[in-house]
């Protein structure tokens, strides 16, 4: 069977080589339709609509080169910036003091971030890793296609002009390496852990003199909840999110299982999305969404399974509270003995300056910390300090897991790679399969604390934290207190899989960020550690409108690839479900038709009564009110929203009933109406005016809401009062993918990637995309041979190195 669909792949291509359309940039041609045999990598891409290439390769390195090379002609400046923010070099290249990029940590400046991720390279922290045996390193195939990738895109490089304006002629776009490659890896595994911390990682120092013997400060009450609200913040959906849903068989129209997935990412920079398909003919054959840099598809479907992630509620990291040597605040003390912290000196070249030193501070548990946001201190004093715990900073096992997911031809697969590779680090898998199955697994790298370790070593602050928010504080000190090991755990300090909140073949299987509790509400999840997230607390209103909305259609049954689409679509607001006639009803009863602003000021609020009580309660581009509604809903405080509490007896229903007697509903109108007629716009907008992106000087009209409000096509675009409204959107839905499958051996399966595939405003496929996703249009994925080489689009490229 491998050999004859080989065979089938290769005599494809050639019968359609002779009426490609070649680029002069293409590497080594013949007329044959046969790869150079010259010596070197080489692939084969056949481009069809929308610029999404299908590559075909030998073997995983020639297929990581086809990758690397199709990545760089997409996204060759934004991959470029990254590797100068992997190598430390940002400072060198742009100004210590200039804002980073924000993509691969939460670094606040250049400096910073060159000072991580120097230290990072100097530490040789992933060769570690890269040497060490697989499972726990990566596999053959991984760094076949990683040192593959690198080879693409240095091939591309050397073989191209680059026309982004983004980086043309700049000096640091230069050729990667295999350990460039593992580093970008290592870097979004590490983002929500080690990467929240940056700044405070690389400005701890230890104090100078005679400081203030802290601890009894940071334990007091007011100062605890602060520390869970910044943990909840840090550790919330802010700059990804998602929402999937999978159906089982009995649900749907033929028995098989149904995929919809809609993760939330950024629009810009290196969190972006890129589609292709890779196919080793007998070996390997999958479609969907790889983050830049990565050689593997991150969230994708097969000939027989279909997966996507959401980001979860596991907290991915954990503090130490280290007892200090009073001699030494650089040595602490475990059961008593001390060990001295590992000095860290690392040197960054600056731009146009003299290069900077600095040094930090780690130990067995990790780096010193010395806060956990800005308004949070962590404070090193002469007695304690804090460490950050993050198991993965030791994790570049996440291409093994995808790759895994990628071969797989049944859940259960999913799950097996799960268990093998254990390299998820901090989102949750949701999938279905050919055979009318469905999954949801919470199998996250997070640490090793169990409620019994947390009631028994957390520090009097931890003892706040953890149970308000997930995020514990151990006591350092004592050797009792380590995290230990799983049987089935690869690595000490983690969970095995048999520990992971786990749903299989329910009816129906959700998650917009919420907690695996109610993944499906006939079958809620219990059982699991807090450090997982909750159970019988309240939902977030996507979470509950996602539930309200899937569970309809499980119920209904007879569902198709139409109905997930339908859904991704509806743009319904719950928010406005629960609130719009009640707020409609408050305002028209308000004394004189005027409600008062925050500053004082009296506003004439009438109009905007008829507007809301009018309004059809979706985020359509059409939609007339929606955008006053999204500004009014923006302003209400979300701890007094409600007039009938949460109960867990009715997670989905409750709380319900706006309360219109509050304070604050009169003032957050009054507001609302004041800015929309500051900025200009008016009370009755259509939302499409005024939430758009911007494509080469053209306005492009964009559907989806608020998460806040409950919209499961999240776009969260930034309110400028003085400049006439919103912004152009940065974050939102991004790689969407509706899959099932039906008699034939091909899935039906339908994409979009919102953004387009190419950042370059010259690209043929910087906004083709975008104008699909603003008449709510999807891509009809061509996964089979017949249906790549049917596509009227069909341009056929071989790309190679060249001698």
């Amino acid at each position: 069977m491998r050999t004859r669909l080989r065979q089938f792949v290769v005599s494809a291509v050639a019968l359609f080589t002779a009426s490609a359309i070649l680029p002069s940039a293409a590497a080594d041609e013949s007329a044959h339709g046969q790869r150079p045999s010259h010596g070197g990598l080489s692939a084969d891409i056949r481009y069809t609509e929308y610029g999404i290439p299908h590559i075909v390769a030998d073997d995983y390195a020639n297929l990581g080169f086809g990758t690397g090379w199709a990545q760089a002609a997409d996204e060759v400046c934004t991959l470029a910036e990254g590797f100068v923010t992997l190598r430390g070099e940002r400072s060198r290249h742009f100004g210590a003091d200039a804002a980073a990029d924000g993509e691969l940590s939460a670094a606040g400046t250049n400096l910073t971030s060159d000072l991580y991720f120097r230290g990072v390279r100097e530490s040789r922290t992933v060769e570690k890793l890269l040497a060490e045996p697989a499972p726990v390193g990566p596999s053959r195939e991984v760094r076949d296609m990683m040192r593959g990738w690198a080879a693409g895109y240095n091939a591309w490089l050397k073989q191209n002009k680059i026309t982004d304006p983004a980086c043309a002629g700049a000096s640091w776009v230069r050729p990667v390496t295999e350990l460039d490659v593992a580093v970008r890896g290592y870097a979004i595994a590490a983002i929500s852990g080690e990467g929240r911390f940056v700044d405070t990682i690389t400005t701890a120092q230890p104090p100078s003199g005679s400081a203030t013997a802290g601890g009894s400060t940071a334990s007091r009450a007011p100062v605890a909840k602060a520390v869970a609200g910044a943990a909840r913040d840090l550790w919330g959906t802010g700059d990804m999110g998602s929402n999937a849903v999978a159906f089982r068989g009995d649900t749907t129209a033929n028995g098989r299982g149904l995929l919809l997935g809609n993760p939330h990412y950024p629009w810009q920079g290196g969190r972006r999305f890129w589609q292709s398909q890779q196919t080793i003919p007998g070996e390997l054959n999958v479609s969907g969404g790889t983050l830049l840099g990565i050689p593997t598809i991150s969230i994708g479907f097969n000939a027989n399974v279909a997966w996507s992630h959401t980001v979860s509620t596991g907290i991915p990291a954990n503090f130490h509270q280290l007892t200090l040597d009073p001699a030494d605040p650089t040595t602490y003390l475990v059961d008593g003995k001390p060990e001295r912290m590992t000095k860290r000196s690392v040197t960054v070249s600056v731009k146009d300056g003299t290069p900077v030193t600095r040094t930090q501070w780690w130990t067995r548990y990790g780096p010193v910390v010395t806060s956990l946001s800005p308004q949070v201190p962590l404070p090193w004093t002469t007695t304690h300090a804090y460490a950050l715990y993050d198991p993965n900073a030791a994790n570049l096992r996440f291409a093994d897991t995808s790759l895994g997911f990628s071969k797989a031809r049944s859940t259960d697969d999913v799950l097996k790679s799960l268990a093998r590779h254990q390299g998820i680090p901090w989102v949750n898998t949701i999938a279905a399969d050919r055979a009318g199955h469905s999954l949801y697994t919470q199998s996250q790298v997070v640490p090793r604390i169990t409620d019994e370790l947390a009631e028994r070593c957390s520090t009097a602050l931890g003892r706040t934290t953890y149970p308000a928010s997930g995020i514990a504080i151990l006591d350092g000190s004592r050797g009792d207190c380590a995290l230990g090991s799983d049987p089935d755990a690869l690595r000490p300090g983690i969970f095995g899989p048999s520990r992971m909140p786990t749903l299989k073949d329910a009816p129906y299987v959700e998650n917009s960020n919420g907690t695996a509790w109610m993944t499906n509400a006939d079958r809620p999840i219990t059982g699991y550690e807090r450090i997982f997230g909750t159970v019988g607390t309240e939902l977030g209103l996507r979470t509950r409108g996602g539930i309200e909305d899937v569970a309809a259609m499980a119920e209904r049954g007879d569902l198709t690839v139409g109905d997930l689409q339908r859904q991704q679509f509806a743009n319904r607001v719950p928010a406005g479900d629960l609130a719009a006639e009640d707020v409609a009803r408050a305002c028209a009863a308000l004394s004189g038709g005027t409600a008062t602003g925050s500053d004082g000021k009296a506003v004439d609020v009438s109009q905007a009564c008829g507007v809301i009580k009018a309004w059809d309660r979706t985020m359509d581009t059409g939609s007339r009110g929606a955008l006053l509604f999204d500004r009014f809903w923006r302003k209400l405080p979300a701890d007094r929203l409600w007039k009938v509490r949460f109960s867990a007896a009715d997670p989905v229903r409750t709380p319900n009933t706006l309360n219109t007697d509050a304070p604050e509903f009169a003032t957050a109108l009054a507001d609302a109406v004041a800015e929309l007629r500051a900025a200009g716009i008016p009370l009755d907008a259509k939302l499409g005016a005024h939430q758009f992106v911007v494509r080469n000087g053209e306005r492009v009209p964009v559907p989806g809401g608020s998460g806040r409000a409950g919209v499961w096509n999240v776009l969260e675009p930034t309110w400028n009062a003085a400049g006439g409204g919103y912004t152009e959107v940065p974050f939102g839905s991004s790689h969407l993918q509706a899959v099932g499958w039906d008699s034939s051996g091909c899935p039906v399966a339908r994409t979009l990637l919102t953004y387009s595939q190419s950042s370059n405003p010259n690209s043929p496929h910087y906004s083709d995309q975008t104008r699909l996703f603003s008449g709510e249009r999807w891509v009809t994925s061509r996964f089979c041979e017949k249906d790549i080489l049917n596509s009227p689009k069909l341009r056929v490229v071989r790309v190679s190195e060249q001698r």
